[in-house]
């Protein structure tokens, strides 16, 4: 029976905790291409840069979609993210929700052939 007891209260505890653990962000890097949201995954490459620059004009705002699994996310510094357009990159900070709280933003290292 006590046993029991100490296994009840470890468990809620735990359950107390999970939704402090989904209000956490989710901090990493990933790499992939800066886009139009107009546009969104089609833009994921280089030779998109000139209409991404032409959406930019007339309103859309920029995007993050991944190499690896064409994901589309939200940028907050639209500046940064501006000054790489048609270049694959590595974008580094915290996902929450749709959106990436930027850090850095920086060019993805070349293949090697």
């Amino acid at each position: 029976m006590k046993r029991l007891s100490v296994v009840a209260a470890v468990l809620a505890v735990c359950l107390a905790l999970l939704p402090l653990a989904s209000l956490r962000a989710d901090a990493g890097s990933w790499t992939g291409w800066i886009s139009d949201d107009s546009c969104g995954a089609k833009g994921a490459k280089a030779e998109h840069a000139k209409c991404t620059v032409k959406c930019l004009g007339n309103g859309a705002k920029l995007v993050f979609v991944t190499s690896a699994d064409h994901k589309v996310f939200k940028l907050d510094k639209q500046d940064v993210a501006k000054a790489n357009i048609g270049h694959e990159v590595v974008v580094k900070g915290e996902v929450k929700g749709d959106a990436i709280e930027v850090a850095s933003i920086e060019a993805a290292a070349a293949p090697v052939k």
